[in-house]
């Protein structure tokens, strides 16, 4: 990686947060992504590169802790999955693999010259699918979605001649397989062709046509596209067929469900990568897509010790394909101004298809990446994709002299504002705040957001629509639109039943999260996760800004307070202190509560006696590592902490604990042994 400063780093990790986010919205939730899996993959990759780099950077709403999305609005019902559906952390080079096995070798205290045998497939590209059998019976398909939540599509698998309704065999009461709906790529060309006939909608990439079929309303739809289905895990299970991965997918094969034919059990790193070469020798061949390999640990006692992280289980990586690449033609510029302010670049290309999806915007990032690459209006370039999903410039390949720099606004082009870049900063950001009419609207939907405050009925056009009417300039007016409803019955598209749906979704808002409120208004550096993190340490809003406003007045104990809370940095405490030392962010902020109250935020915690409590771990554990232990803690709704404090409640003291132990015997905290901490694990299940 290139030498970066640390606040290059920390803007890049915001910029790739908001970026993966997007695309995986429109990836997971809409299935309609923009960029390919290889520019997707290379965002990803350079987050994880910078994170390595920089881990005191890492952010609360890091892609790295990210599932999936939330199940976008949609006629099919909600399931919640009983066993979250993860996805996998990603390997793009041969030293990736072998770090990964040397990780669960540390995690598990394995020595150095264990065999950690693996199973090796490839990894199909489609959607994910959990498929529910009770007595051996087909009883619940449903999708992914956010991991937790997802769509019930029970009647539209019944139609997929390669998922079986009743299993053969002897098979345990209930069992979850889990897998990938897939489509041909003979089918997927045959399907295309048809559509293109009568005139329909034709689909960028088997991926996409898989999932658009999958989440039909009718199932009569689904019936006409040619899905099929390969098994690679499961989920909740009465009883699993089997001590390793590798037995447990034989017994699903033997049950009549598809299950790869190129999954293989490897020994050792050079034979994962052997297959890996060999699979991706085959990989034009195969009459399916693919865009890898996973890699699962093979014994299951060790995966159950492994465990997961955020997002991905430890005990498997899904190595990845290069990314592909292809040259077209820079045609212009545009300028895009967010809701923080921020000039985004977005180049229009020559049309271009890369890795079989046709690209024509590509995001140029910010004006330091337009000069890194000497970008014109008019240069010949070369995209790339990594996966299926984010096209990226990569290089310039027009070579003139003189160079003529792009000049790069330094006014706003939507208010005229001075748009200038703060110190430490790459992204330049228009000066206006809510005088800026693109930040204003920007802010408002934002406000009434899926992810904010949720209102239905209040989407992009009716914002733009009150905006310019004057109705709305700030959240507070969105509880004031119930003094408009005369105005806007009668109106084009609003008739009483509407205008009444749309006021009682407003007014079902006024209690809302206290969470999702503060993420609502926009604070930079406050993502979803980080209003979550704030609100659970202190409660209330109120309570939130008497901190804030005195941490930036240097109160050291406030500013202890807020930089105390795992993944609550200076960056946070400062973007919070700016906010409420701006006049005009409190007039909007007591407006706001004047029209809403937000109850105090309650987090629930899991039945443990550790639940809620600070837990450190000191000296040298000798059942399992320290990150096995953290992770336990964590499972078990605890808090893992480095180091002793006054807000310490336990410290599990192996053999050598120095200082640690000595400190907590000094403040009066509970010490007790590893296996004691082992009985609390035992007790909770």
């Amino acid at each position: 990686m290139t030498t970066i400063s640390e606040a290059d780093a920390a803007n890049e990790l915001m910029r790739l947060a908001k970026a993966i986010a997007y695309h995986n919205r429109r990836y997971h939730a809409e299935d309609a992504p923009e960029i390919s899996d290889a520019e997707y993959d290379a965002l990803v990759r350079r987050n994880a590169e910078l994170e390595a780099a920089f881990p005191h950077l890492i952010r609360p709403d890091s892609p790295s802790r990210q599932v999936g999305h939330e199940v976008a609005a949609s006629p099919l019902a909600k399931v919640t999955h009983e066993v979250r559906m993860m996805s996998l952390d990603n390997a793009f080079a041969d030293e990736d693999v072998a770090d990964f096995v040397a990780r669960v070798r540390r995690f598990l205290a394995l020595p150095e010259d264990a065999e950690v045998a693996m199973t090796a497939e490839d990894k199909i590209d489609g959607l994910s699918c959990s498929l529910r059998y009770e007595h051996g019976r087909l009883v619940r398909a449903a999708t992914r979605g956010d991991g937790q939540v997802g769509e019930d599509v029970t009647a539209n698998v019944a139609t997929i001649a390669d998922i079986p309704q009743s299993l053969r065999g002897n098979v345990p009461d209930v069992f979850e397989v889990r897998g990938e709906v897939y489509m041909a790529k003979a089918d997927f060309v045959a399907l295309n062709a048809a559509q293109e006939a009568r005139g329909d909608k034709v689909f960028a990439n088997p991926r996409n046509a898989a999932a658009g079929s999958l989440r039909q309303k009718d199932p009569s739809v689904t019936a006409s596209r040619p899905l099929r289905f390969f098994a690679h895990g499961w989920g909740a299970a009465s009883a699993v067929p089997g001590a390793t991965q590798r037995e447990v997918m034989a017994a699903i094969a033997a049950w009549g469900v598809p299950v790869s034919p190129l999954l293989v059990r490897c020994d050792s790193v050079e034979q994962m990568l052997a297959h890996y070469r060999s699979i991706e020798h085959q990989r034009a061949d195969l009459p399916y897509d693919i865009d890898g390999v996973v890699y699962k640990v093979d014994r299951l006692d060790w995966q159950e010790r492994l465990g997961f992280v955020a997002k991905a289980p430890r005990w498997g990586i899904a190595h990845k394909f290069p990314a592909e690449r292809a040259e077209t033609t820079l045609e212009a510029i545009d300028i895009q101004v967010g809701r923080t302010g921020k000039l985004t670049p977005v180049g229009r290309l020559k049309p271009v298809s890369v890795g079989g999806v046709v690209v024509s915007n590509v995001t140029l990032h910010n004006r330091d990446e337009i000069a890194r690459l000497g970008l014109r209006v008019g240069d010949r370039v070369v995209l790339q994709r990594a996966g299926d999903v984010i096209p990226q410039v990569v290089e310039n390949l027009t070579h003139e002299t003189p160079l003529e720099a792009y000049p790069f606004p330094d006014h706003c082009p939507e208010c005229g504002s001075e748009a200038v870049a703060e110190e430490g900063e790459v992204d330049v950001r228009c000066t206006g705040g809510l005088i800026c009419p693109a930040q204003r609207v920007e802010r408002l939907k934002h406000f009434v957001s899926r992810a904010a405050l949720d209102i239905e009925g209040l989407g992009e056009k009716s914002i733009i629509e009150f905006f310019e009417l004057g109705w709305l300039e700030s959240p507070a007016d969105v509880f004031r639109l119930r003094r408009r409803r005369a105005e806007l019955v009668g109106r084009e598209g609003w008739k009483d039943k509407s205008v009444d749906n749309l006021l009682t979704a407003i007014e079902a808002k006024r209690s809302p999260d206290a969470a999702r409120l503060l993420f609502g208004l926009g604070i930079r550096h406050v993502g979803a996760v980080t209003a979550r993190d704030l609100l659970k340490r202190f409660t209330t809003l109120e309570r939130l800004r008497e901190v804030a406003e005195a941490a930036q007045s240097g109160d050291a104990e406030a500013q202890a307070d807020l930089t105390g809370i795992d993944g609550i940095g200076p960056a946070v405490a400062e973007a919070l202190g700016d906010f409420f030392h701006e006049p005009h962010n409190v007039v909007v902020w007591e407006d706001l509560l004047s029209e809403v109250t937000p109850p105090p935020y309650v987090v629930e915690t899991k039945d443990s006696a550790v639940a809620g409590k600070t837990v450190v771990f000191t000296g040298a554990l000798e059942t399992m590592s320290r990150d096995e232990a953290k992770a336990q803690a964590e499972r078990l709704g605890a808090k893992a902490a480095g180091s002793v404090s006054a807000k310490t409640d336990l410290v599990v003291a192996g053999p050598g604990a120095g200082s640690k132990l000595k400190k907590a015997q000094e403040l009066g905290i509970e010490v007790i042994d590893e296996a004691a901490w082992a009985e609390i694990v035992r007790a909770a299940g």
